[in-house]
Parts: C-alpha cells; sequence; structure tokens
C-alpha cells in the first residue's frame, strides 16, 4: 500500500486510497450531497485498518474482525472539519447519533457490504459486550443494596465471575498472555476494546446457546435503556 503524506499539512503518512477518500467526502460535500451520505461513502473507499495521525493511534478494525466505524467517521469529520454542521457533528461523534434516517440495506450499500458484517462483529462484540456488563453490574449492586451491603471494591469481581466464570483480573490475564501482551496493569483504549472483543469470543466458547442468547438479550435491553443509536436511525 502506498503511503503520502496528508495534504493538510501533518508530517504522517497515510494511504494513498485514504488521501483519495478524503478528496471524494470533501468533493461530494462541496458538490450538494449530504454530509453523512458523503462520510458513509468515504468510509466505503478507507483502506487503512490502522493509522497514526497528528500522534494519534487510531485502530479501525479490532482484532482484524470489529469494525469501529464511528472512530473513522470521527477521522474523516477531522479532516473535513469546516465543511460540516457542528451540532449534527457533535450528536454522530459523541451520541452516536446520525443526522439522517437510512436503511439498515442503505447503511450496508454506502459502507459496503465487508464493512458492514465488520461493524455486526463490533456491535455484538464490544458494544453489545459492554453493554452486558453493565447490565449484570446493576444486578449486582441491586442485590447488595437490597441485602445491606455498602462496600462495592469486590463488585466487579462478581460481575466477572457471573458471566464469565472468572474475575476481570484473571480474564486479563489469560486475555494478555494470549496475545503476548505485557503484565503490566495499565491499558489502552484500544487494548481494552481488544480485551472486551476477546471477552465476547470467550463467552460464545465457553456459555450453551440458550445463555448467550439470554445475555445478549438483557444486554440489547440495557443499550435501548441508554438511548443506543445504530448508525442508520436518525434521533428518535
Amino acid at each position: 500500500m502506498t503511503a503520502v503524506n496528508n495534504r493538510k499539512g501533518s508530517s504522517d503518512a497515510i494511504a494513498a486510497s485514504d488521501v483519495a477518500a478524503i478528496g471524494c467526502l470533501e468533493r461530494a460535500i462541496a458538490g450538494g450531497q449530504h454530509w453523512y451520505i458523503a462520510l458513509l461513502e468515504a468510509i466505503a473507499l478507507w483502506s487503512s485498518t490502522e493509522e497514526t495521525f497528528d500522534g494519534r493511534n487510531y485502530r479501525y478494525l479490532i482484532a482484524g474482525e470489529a469494525f469501529d466505524w464511528l472512530l473513522l467517521a470521527e477521522r474523516l469529520c477531522s479532516a473535513v472539519d469546516g465543511l460540516l454542521p457542528d451540532s449534527e457533528k457533535t450528536s454522530l461523534l459523541f451520541q452516536g447519533k446520525p443526522p439522517l434516517k437510512l436503511s439498515r440495506e442503505e447503511f450496508s450499500r454506502l459502507i459496503g457490504g465487508s464493512k458492514y458484517r465488520q461493524y455486526l462483529n463490533y456491535f455484538y462484540g464490544i458494544t453489545v459486550e459492554e453493554a452486558l456488563i453493565l447490565a449484570v453490574q446493576d444486578e449486582v449492586r441491586k442485590e447488595r443494596r437490597t441485602r445491606g451491603y455498602t462496600d462495592d471494591r469486590d463488585a466487579a469481581d462478581e460481575v466477572y465471575r457471573r458471566i464469565y466464570g472468572a474475575t476481570r483480573d484473571t480474564l486479563l490475564q489469560r486475555f494478555k498472555q494470549g496475545k503476548g501482551y505485557s503484565r503490566a496493569r495499565s491499558m489502552s483504549l484500544i487494548m481494552l476494546k481488544e480485551f472486551t472483543y476477546w471477552l465476547f469470543r470467550y463467552r460464545l466458547q465457553n456459555c450453551d446457546s440458550t445463555r448467550v442468547a439470554s445475555d445478549t438479550k438483557k444486554a440489547l435491553k440495557r443499550l435501548s435503556a441508554m438511548g443506543f443509536y445504530h448508525p442508520w436511525e436518525a434521533g428518535r
């Protein structure tokens, strides 16, 4: 893959195809196309799965399977920042709320079938998994309050034991060992997303299908309560 210097003045080198994607995004918006449609089409053109830009590391594909579409949307929005309506951009990037309502099929067509399938991997493997942890955390805290417990220091261990059958520290060490990562306690946001996706795969492999379906339903209910938006759903 050929890399070139970013034309906005950064010393970082990015793939030529990604420069072209940014150019297409700029031209489409300047030509009157709705910025969100142009953004999704630029996502389809984007080829890099990871890059370092302005001193920040972006990993768009977690574990080679899960596409963090909103992170790429943030990257592309920053490249054409002056062309976008601030309120709509902020709603998308900080609340996940798209400015347009699309069908699921339209979204898949605009970003491409492969990226759409990878988005679903991210949704179920990271977004839903995070919601499951929150849902069980709510259950544990409610039970503890009912029993009169005020100390939540070991509540996290109980949450992870209920879902995965082991404490978070135990699971984290298994994850790091399997990935060849340092045993140091600090974790980057990228590593945390990798760990969450690893937990999802671990749960699929170690829980029966009925339990997996029940947990997924619980997590989806928690997401709905949080006001989650799919990228094809406009504000409700």
